[in-house]
């Protein structure tokens, strides 16, 4: 005899009506283009696929602004991504040298860790980003074969703002270096080719407005090579790039690819295309300035310096006498708007990612905010 049928809800019972304007670490709103995208399914394999995933490449070259062809996408979030990196470059008796700012930093080192690396996290002084003579004094004590720097750390609004000097640095001492760009790309600068980048990675839902379980990553073609040549067992089976690779290079079978995301990522890459770089970057800028400019107008503080504030998620800090989870609760049910909350500091975070860097956006947020304050000083 059968279970009987649980009790049924229809989506559009649950789903909140009108939808919530996500202003958070991520998700970002998708935009109505992705959302199409997002609804077909077709097969994963077949001429069509493979034009898709052509042209998506192509463009993910653009974004990432790289010359390499090893560009994949993975069913799954960017820290799969991040594993897919770490299985790459550790196996047992392997040297990490993690640059360890917050939760996400500490990640690169909880995997390495797990994959038998012998993994070495250096902490930068207190709401600061590392400086590279810092990362040189650690080389010049002891050998390492990798390292791993998260260009912007969404835990704290920090950002590394000296990545590309340390990429380099870390290069001329022969390691392979791996980038966490998962809420910089496409948002900020940081062209992968020139700043001597091996693995860099970033999720669908972030800077490129696609959706959540996601994710590219981009190998240099030295990286690729030696993936290709390493004789170590790989731990992972969907994560291994060399078996990836028969379907983001070769358009054979690896596993049923997520076809949904697939065409989401397409989308939400073209419309980065269309609107170039350079002007998404200056469209960052200016958005999150009139954001920060707004919050300290209403009196709060934020998190990092200036010197080295992450532009695209602004820690705020919390202010006396106010729950974060309340005021974020009160945002989503009188303003539907949603902000983050944080992994053990006393901030509260804003995005300025993708399309949440919209005037009308931040302009939303800023005076729902200012409601909100208000409501909790006369409570």
């Amino acid at each position: 005899m059968t279970k009987p049928v649980p009790p049924l809800k229809a989506l559009d019972h649950i789903l909140p009506r009108p939808p919530i304007l996500l202003m958070g670490a991520g998700p970002t709103p998708p935009t109505p283009e992705v959302e199409r995208a997002s609804a077909t399914v077709f097969s994963h394999l077949g001429t069509t696929m493979q034009e898709i995933i052509k042209q998506l490449q192509s463009m993910a070259q653009y974004v990432f602004q790289t010359d390499s062809p090893y560009i994949l996408g993975i069913a799954g979030p960017a820290s799969a991504a991040m594993e897919m990196s770490m299985a790459s470059l550790v196996w047992p008796g392997r040297k990490v040298l993690v640059l360890n700012l917050g939760t996400f930093s500490a990640r690169f080192a909880e995997i390495a860790r797990g994959l038998g690396g012998e993994v070495t996290e250096l902490l930068p002084e207190p709401l600061d980003c590392f400086h590279v003579d810092q990362v040189q004094a650690e080389l010049e004590k002891k050998s390492y074969d990798v390292l791993t720097i998260v260009h912007g750390e969404t835990s704290c609004g920090i950002m590394n703002t000296e990545c590309e000097e340390i990429c380099r640095l870390a290069k001329s001492y022969g390691l392979m270096v791996a980038v966490d760009a998962v809420v910089t790309l496409s948002c900020l600068p940081i062209p992968m080719d020139e700043w001597q980048i091996d693995f860099m990675f970033t999720g669908g839902q972030k800077g490129l407005s696609a959706i959540p379980g996601v994710s590219l990553i981009a190998l240099s073609p030295i990286a690729f090579e030696f993936v290709m040549k390493r004789t170590a067992p790989m731990p992972h089976w969907c994560l291994d790039v060399r078996r990836a690779w028969k379907f983001w290079g070769k358009g054979e079978y690896h596993y049923t690819a997520p076809v949904t995301g697939v065409l989401a990522l397409y989308e939400s890459l073209r419309l980065i295309c269309e609107e170039t770089l350079e002007k998404r970057f200056a469209r960052h800028t200016q958005s999150t300035q009139l954001l920060q400019d707004g919050l300290l107008q209403l009196g709060l503080s934020l998190y990092a310096p200036e010197s080295c504030r992450l532009p695209s998620v602004i820690a705020v800090r919390t202010p006396a006498g106010v729950e974060v989870k309340q005021l974020i609760a009160y945002m989503i049910e009188q303003h539907r708007v949603e902000m983050s909350g944080a992994f053990g500091l006393p901030i509260f975070r804003i995005g300025q990612m993708g399309e949440q860097a919209r005037e009308h956006n931040v302009r939303r947020t800023l005076q729902g905010l200012e409601q909100s304050l208000n409501h909790f000083k006369q409570a």
